[in-house]
């Protein structure tokens, strides 16, 4: 089974660096005033694995 990214909101700074470095799966919820994964799908394991690790919140993890 492929890992899933998640964003725990409580973390989450809304700066956008994951929406920028991966725009297929992350994108900023204006209203809800952060990040959010709307197509897991969107790219590769190592592609969202770089947005992970740009995160200056360090608040997206995988859920297997």
């Amino acid at each position: 089974m492929a890992k899933v990214p998640y964003i725990d909101s409580g973390e989450c700074m809304a700066c956008g660096s994951c929406a920028e470095a991966c725009p297929g799966v992350f994108r900023m919820n204006d209203e809800l005033g952060y990040a959010e994964v709307y197509n897991p799908e969107g790219a590769s394991e190592d592609e969202i694995q770089e947005a992970i690790d740009m995160c200056p919140a360090q608040c997206i993890h995988w859920e297997e």
